[in-house]
């Protein structure tokens, strides 16, 4: 919403929350999240046509478009435990907006739903007493953590999906004139409402794909004595498969890849293709498998024990330029250590320490402890071991010389997102392990 204010100065933006808390933060010098260039601006926007308040009925009463970007976790309890989305937000914000709303009103999805949930939405709305055309679309975010502001400065697509009716194609129309203000006619996509959908969740399901079959690639290159990286450059030239995604590591995580298979895993269970669901479930298997053998890794390079020994953890975020923990490889990896008793001294330069001892605070039954430091030197200082969990840009500009001087010997380096020259490493004197690699 702040790009839309930012890049449309004829449009007014009011942002609305039930959280007093969260719309304080998006009031205050200190944004509630951590992404490069989102302070710039939401600076440069509020005041003017950006706002922010928890009065949300009169935003509803005041809305030619109302955006809902509610959380649609993976449901915990119930029928669909553990894989279906959990709508329960979606639903309790469609009928505020039903018992408040007055007039016409475009009501846009961005959140990212299962197939079919615009008909929730339009259910309440068709349930209200009060007259006025209401239409449904769905406009889902195509972005990533660390590179938003980015990708909606310069999207590849915007996707649009709305009935195929006149008042469908009225409605669609008028939300591509907002983003037509900055992105090219081209790159704005139109369909149907359950193409738009599903279309979420397929992309996202595509991405975690091919992320999990290089790393699965990568267990057989370090069994063979072949160069993940090396096979990536390789396969990425071609042009029918291409680079990207194909970066092999401890694992994914954030808060859509994971929830997202799920979801798609359970509508395809729902329909009665449980072939398909197989096929899906095993992108997110491959994935646990990875961080598994990564954990496992550390503890059978440091003699099979790690009980009471110093573990530098470098990187707690799911990936670099966020302080996002959700679903991040760094929790799996630290609660396994946990377990084994070891005393794990975490550093990352965005995620606080009650964040990261809230997410460890479980693992904590045995005798691992945890240390959180202000200091990548701090953390490796009289390491057995250090693991770089995040691929944040600082950690492969260390000086590993020093380094090297302030932890045991032998002094162990396991290289989660091989960000580092392993070569270098080793001629320092590290005993080093990347993914992929010997």
């Amino acid at each position: 919403m702040a790009m839309i204010a930012h890049k449309c100065r004829d449009v007014v933006v009011e942002v609305v929350d039930v959280n007093a808390e969260r719309i304080a933060a998006w009031q205050s010098d200190r944004l509630p999240i951590f992404e490069p260039r989102l302070d710039d601006i939401v600076r440069s926007a509020r005041g003017r046509n950006l706002s922010f308040s928890t009065d949300v009925d009169a935003a509803i009463r005041a809305a030619d478009i109302i955006f809902i970007a509610v959380n649609t976790p993976t449901k915990t309890y119930g029928l669909g435990a553990g894989r279906a989305a959990d709508l329960k937000y979606i639903e309790r914000c469609a009928r505020r907006i039903a018992h408040s709303l007055e007039g016409d009103t475009i009501i846009v999805e961005k959140s990212t739903v299962p197939v079919h949930t615009s008909e929730l939405v339009k259910t309440v709305m068709e349930a209200r007493s009060e007259g006025g055309n209401v239409q449904v679309l769905s406009n889902p975010e195509f972005l990533a953590e660390g590179t938003a502001v980015r990708d909606l400065e310069e999207p590849d697509r915007v996707l649009i999906g709305g009935e195929r009716t006149p008042e469908g194609d009225a409605a669609v129309e008028t939300l591509a004139g907002v983003y037509a203000q900055w992105v090219p006619s081209e790159r704005i996509i139109t369909t149907n409402l359950w193409s738009s959908e599903l279309s979420k969740l397929t992309a996202n399901a595509f991405l975690a794909q091919r992320i999990s079959s290089i790393n699965a690639i990568s267990a057989l290159c370090e069994e063979t004595g072949a160069d993940v990286d090396e096979i990536a450059l390789a396969i990425g030239l071609d042009s029918r498969i291409g680079p990207k995604f194909l970066k092999s590591s401890v694992g994914f995580g954030g808060s859509c890849f994971q929830k997202d298979i799920f979801n798609l895993v359970y509508l395809c269970e729902h329909f009665n293709l449980p072939e398909v669901a197989s096929y899906w479930e095993q992108v997110v298997h491959m994935n646990d498998y990875q961080k598994k053998r990564f954990s496992k890794r550390i503890i059978n390079a440091l003699f099979n024990t790690v009980s009471g020994k110093r573990i530098a953890i470098l990187g707690f975020s799911f990936k670099k330029d966020t302080n996002d923990t959700r679903e991040s490889a760094a929790i799996y990896v630290c609660r396994h250590l946990l377990q084994e008793q070891a005393h794990l001294a975490i550093y990352d330069p965005q995620v606080s320490e009650e964040e990261i001892r809230a997410e460890l605070s479980a693992s904590l039954d045995g005798d691992g402890e945890i240390e959180v430091c202000t200091d990548p030197y701090d953390a490796v200082r009289g390491a057995h071991a250090t693991a770089v969990l995040t691929e944040w840009n600082e950690f492969a500009g260390l000086d590993f010389a020093s380094i090297y001087e302030e932890m045991l010997k032998p002094a162990f380096i396991f290289d989660g997102r091989n960000i580092l020259d392993l070569y270098k490493l080793r001629a320092m004197g590290f005993v080093v392990h990347g993914v992929g690699k010997r």
